[in-house]
């Protein structure tokens, strides 16, 4: 078993490795468990989340335990490369991995549980939020300051971006990290990164002026 922990967090080792012993029977389950199972813990004041993540088949495990690393050792070293850029993500407290014999298991990150007051996904089906406009613009923005710091976010999805509303501000905070790239990205790449996010038209024209202004490109007519 490979148990790697951010230091400040060493003194939760004995208490993390039990809530992980105990897993599937305890913890306040998240979302659908389908692919994989998101729990928070309680640890003496302080939630954890704690992400399980699947098990592979069989050619995957072989992959994982042999050349690549796993997804919870990616997310907890992208965690602490984003907060090192000055990019919100959950704090990462550690990620623990399990094989065999050439066999790779489970493996699970944990982090600091963050309690939003909105994801991208209320942004884009709530028309009655109040300032959905403006924080629409601030997660443009948002968005624009990942691509200048070379961030590619490869799961820039719905539900993958937290908000919270910090007095007059917006603060976005980025999960399900296991799919980044680092690197210059051209603007094909930038406007691609919006992709998944959402299909409404009205949605697409707040975001495309907004990141048309952070480019200095010129927003279209009327906007």
């Amino acid at each position: 078993m490979k148990i790697v922990f951010n230091k400040s967090y060493e003194p939760l080792r004995s208490k993390v490795m039990n809530f992980i012993k105990n897993f599937e029977t305890q913890g306040l389950q998240l979302g659908n468990p389908k692919r994989n199972s998101i729990k928070v813990f309680d640890s003496d004041g302080l939630k954890l989340n704690i992400k399980s993540f699947k098990i592979p088949n069989l050619f995957n495990r072989f992959v994982y335990d042999t050349f690549r690393k796993s997804k919870a050792e990616r997310s907890f070293n992208y965690a602490n490369r984003l907060l090192d850029m000055g990019i919100g993500t959950p704090r990462p407290v550690a990620y623990i991995q399990n094989s065999s014999f050439f066999s790779f298991k489970e493996s699970y990150f944990i982090s600091e549980q963050l309690d939003s007051d909105y994801t991208f996904r209320d942004l884009s089906q709530n028309f009655d939020l109040e300032n959905r406009e403006q924080i629409l613009k601030a997660f443009t923005r948002f968005t624009f300051n990942l691509h200048e710091k070379g961030i590619y976010f490869l799961d820039h999805s719905p539900g993958n971006t937290l908000i919270k509303i910090v007095g007059d501000s917006y603060k976005f905070y980025l999960v399900d990290l296991n799919r980044m790239e680092f690197k210059a990205l051209s603007l094909t790449e930038r406007i691609q990164n919006f992709s998944r996010l959402t299909p409404d038209r009205n949605v697409i024209s707040i975001l495309s002026k907004e990141y048309a202004r952070c480019i200095g490109a010129d927003p279209a007519p009327g906007s």
